[in-house]
């Protein structure tokens, strides 16, 4: 069984990589070099495993030696590893994934880009190999509104009072209550992901979750967009938990956040 990310659940992560990745992303969120001690107690990692590993990145050229302050820093050994991903979008990053989506769930997987003015803007997809439901290349809806809306709503954090009037303003083909909304809200804070069932359009079934920056605010949206009746409430509901896996593992390689001591 594979999880969202493509990793297979069957097999056993390699200590020494995991290690050495938490290593790296330690290293690459501080300003300046870092000595082995205080890399091994931020990251968790052994002091002679640490040692050991910064002193084969350094080998490799992946980390820098000071050998006058006994520190480390990333080295430019990393960038011949990321040349092919520099100069492209996040939607061309991205794209695989959704392809990944739209394969194993055989629904219509869309990239939404939160903008400025509140508003979410369609920047990809991936069409599935089964008759869907479509959306335009231009399309663009308020951001509070549908399956992903309902989490960027939970991430917002506005007032009962400010939601209820934005609320009032989104347009649905067959509008839940507010109470209803609410809730759902609440339930996305906690679960990540959102569905929206023949509210935003008749007959059509909807599953969303969202890709948050480090200071945790909505940057792009995914949404699973379905015919109504070839989804059931199981099946969508599967969606949902795909999309948010996905979404949590591009947050964490688009925009990763300081590395925390494991346990």
């Amino acid at each position: 069984m594979n999880t969202s990310n493509g990793r297979d659940t069957q097999t056993k992560d390699v200590g020494a990589v995991v290690n050495a990745i938490h290593i790296l992303r330690y290293l690459a969120h501080q300003q300046e070099p870092q000595g082995a001690a205080t890399t091994a107690r931020a990251t968790g990692v052994s002091p002679s495993t640490t040692f050991n590993i910064l002193r084969t990145l350094t080998h490799e050229g992946v980390v820098r030696f000071d050998e006058h302050t006994k520190t480390y820093r990333l080295g430019l050994g990393l960038s011949e590893l990321a040349v092919n991903l520099i100069g492209q979008s996040h939607a061309d990053l991205i794209q695989p994934e959704l392809d990944r989506l739209a394969l194993n769930l055989q629904i219509l997987i869309v990239l939404w880009r939160v903008t400025h003015d509140h508003h979410i803007s369609m920047i990809a997809r991936a069409i599935p190999q089964v008759p869907h439901v479509d959306v335009r290349t231009d399309s663009r809806l308020p951001e509070l509104i549908g399956a992903s809306g309902r989490c960027i709503a939970g991430l917002r954090n506005l007032p009962s009072d400010d939601l209820r009037r934005h609320f009032a303003a989104l347009r649905w083909d067959n509008p839940p209550t507010f109470d209803a909304y609410l809730a759902d809200v609440e339930k996305a804070r906690h679960t990540g992901w959102a569905l929206d069932d023949n509210c935003l359009y008749h007959g059509v079934s909807m599953a969303g979750s969202v890709i948050t920056d480090q200071n945790v605010q909505p940057r792009f949206a995914i949404s699973g967009i379905a015919i109504g009746v070839q989804q059931d409430s199981s099946s969508i509901c599967k969606a949902g938990e795909a999309i948010h896996d996905t979404c949590q593992y591009l947050r964490r390689s688009l925009f990763p956040r300081a590395a925390t001591p494991r346990e």
